[in-house]
């Protein structure tokens, strides 16, 4: 049995523990004593702590598989010492790429370096080195795993939206048909720039043995990523993207300022359209996770049910659960549930991801800089498509 499915399993255990501990502690007000809510809640600790863990080793076995995925053509035959990739993709920009940022400056590095200049005098990942921090960006943002994602080499991409449909009518012989006409909108996506710089000593720049094509690429995506995943779901649109909480429709709002009920559950479930329930998953802070933990339905069942099958994420309502540090917690007038088909949210990249070395900033203590800048946007094209449970309170 592998180690994934032991963990699954071990979580399933304890979560049926922790099920069964809190049924038997309830008094007749459903209440739990303080010493048995210490309890309780450590057990359901466990239970977080071992879904983390799982969540970690399938992104560690998704990214083995893609490495170990054959290609159509070798990158490099070293027998031959043939290249068969040009531009971007080619070994020797990505050779040169390395040796411009350990500062071998010669004339071929530049030379090479011209394929993938940047205007304003950076120079473009290579393209093996870009989708290596692709993929550690998905592993930071949840939001890059469900939404859709196009490219774009213009700063504004405009995107035509059927606002309303037009409908058909029952008409008499000879009778004028009615014009029924669709109403079109339309949202523009930017490209509003994110940038990060780190330091680095020339003793690390000049270790061969140091990988720094990795460290760069987990450094640079951690903190692009965490950057981006706040923005996608919180961001307010000012210098940054449209987060998704502001373009969604509120279909429910909590009696409670703190709390959710089941009832509540349901109604936000089926205030989204049958169309995009299909593909619908939710998306919910942890803390909102742990009050839904303690939610029954009408037959004495747990709304919250955890994975047992690898790959697959946690469901409520038989539906997808993600769970994101940026969403916002219970309190009063927030948007704390989100349930819908979030493929109808666009992520715009603009070109690809940029570094620039700076050489003296950081000359007195012996380092390096480097600066990565990203362009980016995000938006809800299609508001309907993505319904909020909206808690309780002023305004609301």
């Amino acid at each position: 049995m592998s180690k994934v499915m032991e963990l699954r399993e071990k979580r399933a255990k304890t979560w049926d523990a922790a099920k069964s501990f809190l049924d038997s502690k309830r008094g007749e007000t459903g209440i739990l004593s303080a010493e048995d809510t210490t309890v309780y809640e450590r057990m359901e600790a466990e239970v977080v702590a071992l879904g983390k863990e799982i969540e970690r080793l399938d992104r560690q076995a998704a990214l083995d598989a893609e490495m170990a995925a054959p290609v159509n053509s070798p990158i490099f035959d070293g027998l031959a010492g043939n290249d068969a990739k040009t531009g971007r993709a080619s070994k020797e920009y990505s050779n040169a790429f390395w040796d411009f940022i350990r500062n071998k400056r010669t004339y071929e590095v530049r030379n090479a370096l011209n394929i993938g200049s940047d205007p304003q005098g950076g120079y473009l990942v290579p393209n093996e080195f870009e989708r290596q921090l692709i993929m550690a960006l998905q592993e930071q943002n949840i939001m890059r795993q469900i939404s859709t994602i196009i490219n774009t080499m213009y700063g504004e991409r405009k995107i035509p939206v059927v606002a309303a449909h037009g409908s058909a009518s029952w008409v008499d012989e000879a009778e004028q048909i009615p014009f029924s006409d669709e109403t079109f909108s339309q949202m523009t996506l930017n490209a509003f720039k994110a940038a990060t710089m780190i330091k680095i000593s020339n003793e690390l720049l000049n270790d061969s043995v140091f990988d720094m094509p990795a460290y760069i690429a987990s450094e640079f995506a951690r903190r692009i990523g965490v950057l981006e995943e706040q923005a996608f779901l919180v961001g307010d649109g000012v210098g940054k993207p449209t987060g998704v909480t502001v373009g969604a429709i509120v279909g429910v709002t909590a009696a409670g300022a703190a709390a959710v009920t089941l009832d509540e559950m349901i109604d936000l479930y089926h205030s989204l359209r049958i169309p995009y329930r299909t593909r619908a998953v939710f998306i919910m802070h942890d803390t909102t996770v742990k009050i839904i933990r303690k939610i029954k339905d009408n037959v004495g069942q747990y709304l919250w049910q955890p994975s047992v099958q690898a790959g697959q994420p946690d469901r409520i309502l038989n539906r997808p659960v993600y769970t994101s540090q940026f969403m916002p917690i219970p309190a009063t007038g927030a948007k704390t549930i989100l349930f819908g088909d979030f493929g109808y949210y666009w992520i715009a990249d603009r070109q690809g991801r940029t570094f620039r070395r700076l050489d003296e900033l950081y000359a007195e203590t012996d380092q390096v800089g480097f600066k990565a800048t990203q362009r980016v946007d995000g938006k809800l094209i299609l508001p309907e498509a993505v319904k909020a449970l909206q808690q309780a309170g002023a305004g609301v």
